[in-house]
């Protein structure tokens, strides 16, 4: 289908709202009070260093809210604030961010229930108010709900629409776009629906296997046994591998997508020349500004002599693992919680190792004076890091 024309469609139509709805001093209150921190802003006026007792917590010099979530946020408050007796309902998540999530549910904004690994939309009717998330909403699900009548509040960070933009390119070239992400991340199950041909890559190892095939050829059933579920229908490896452009999930390790973006550039000129390049390879940069300021702010902190990292963020946020796995590249002792209440009595943590279940962690801040880094993911509060950094207080003087 013609996915740029349906988008122009729809976002001329009166049912669409991507602004506001000019109740930005009313929202601005009930935000300030539910997510800023009065403690936060006073460390972060103190070169972002705080010392009580013999614990030093030193933040990293950008975490928390970015400008496209405190946005998508904002606009979700505004749309209760504008349809007060409305049935409003969300495609996913806000953003991947529990108490976010729940301040929602407690505003009678309701999810979209999932079946069988499937949205069902058969709950919404027509006039209802349905939010798409930071993340954005795939074609299918924008058709379904325009068809259905609704009135569409789109939140989609710009940064996320920028790809979509280089997916729109890739397509009128006839290129296939190389995605690296999570294939069943919203985000990119939400890019994925604007392209022709697509191939979703997760890391530079898979990049190489890619890189592999197109040089020397390969086994073409073990290339779709291996990205199973990660390709367009019909895709085929022989063909569609012989013009590609370069996309990406926003919230994926930066340093990861530039190393990617050189292999199958260096790619393509090895296999073509660079005198043809232009005509086999395509890149933009779309690598989010906030996700990458957070990924700079972790290499300065992680220089510093620390005993222990906590990174704050919801388990299933992509840029806040991508900043523990950072931490634990660097052999520094991590822990990857999404609110206080993961730090229990008796100086124990419930944390998420990466790509592991939650398990409990005994005697995790050492005796004596320690310096303990601390960053969080672009979905989280302010006033959920505080409520972290005064558990940590509160546990280490409990250790006198």
């Amino acid at each position: 289908m013609d996915t740029k024309a349906f988008i122009r469609s729809l976002q001329e139509s009166e049912t669409y709202h991507r602004k506001g709805f000019g109740h930005q001093e009313e929202v601005a209150n009930v935000m300030h009070s539910a997510y800023q921190s009065s403690l936060i802003q006073e460390i972060r006026e103190n070169n972002y260093s705080i010392k009580r007792g013999n614990v030093t917590i030193q933040m990293a010099q950008s975490f928390g809210f970015c400008w496209g979530v405190e946005r998508a946020v904002a606009m979700a408050y505004e749309t209760r604030e504008h349809f007060p007796t409305e049935n409003i309902w969300i495609t996913n998540e806000i953003i991947h961010n529990p108490s976010v999530n729940q301040h929602l549910k407690d505003m009678k904004v309701e999810f979209i229930p999932v079946e069988n690994g499937n949205k069902d939309f058969s709950v919404v009717n027509s006039g209802d108010v349905v939010i798409l998330p930071a993340f954005g909403a795939s074609i299918q699900e924008m058709q379904t709900l325009n068809e259905k009548g609704c009135k569409i509040v789109d939140t989609t960070c710009p940064w996320v629409s920028k790809v979509w933009n280089s997916i729109e390119k890739h397509k009128k070239r006839d290129y296939t776009s190389i995605i690296h992400g999570k294939y069943n991340h919203e985000e990119t199950v939400a890019t994925i629906s604007f392209a022709d041909k697509y191939l979703v890559i997760l890391n530079y190892k898979e990049a190489e296997y890619v890189s592999n095939y197109i040089l020397n050829g390969g086994d073409h059933q073990e290339f779709l046994a291996k990205f199973s579920r990660a390709y367009s229908e019909g895709f085929d490896p022989d063909q569609d591998l012989k013009q590609i452009g370069i996309a990406n999930q926003t919230t994926m390790l930066k340093s990861e997508t530039e190393q990617i973006g050189k292999l199958l550039e260096h790619t393509m000129i090895k296999k073509y020349g660079p005198d043809q390049l232009n005509t086999h390879f395509q890149s933009f940069n779309t690598i989010c500004d906030a996700t990458q300021e957070r990924q700079d702010a972790m290499i300065g902190i992680l220089d510093q002599p620390l005993d222990l990292m906590v990174v704050i963020g919801g388990f299933n946020s992509s840029n806040t693992t991508h900043l523990q796995e950072m931490s634990i590249e660097k052999g520094i002792p991590s822990y990857h919680i999404d609110c206080s209440q993961r730090i229990l009595n008796d100086n124990r943590i419930e944390h998420k190792p990466l790509g592991q279940s939650l398990e409990i962690q005994e005697n995790w801040l050492p005796q004596g004076e320690i310096l303990v880094g601390i960053t969080s993911g672009a979905s989280t509060p302010d006033k959920v890091v505080e409520e972290v950094i005064e558990r940590i207080f509160s546990q280490k003087l409990s250790q006198v």
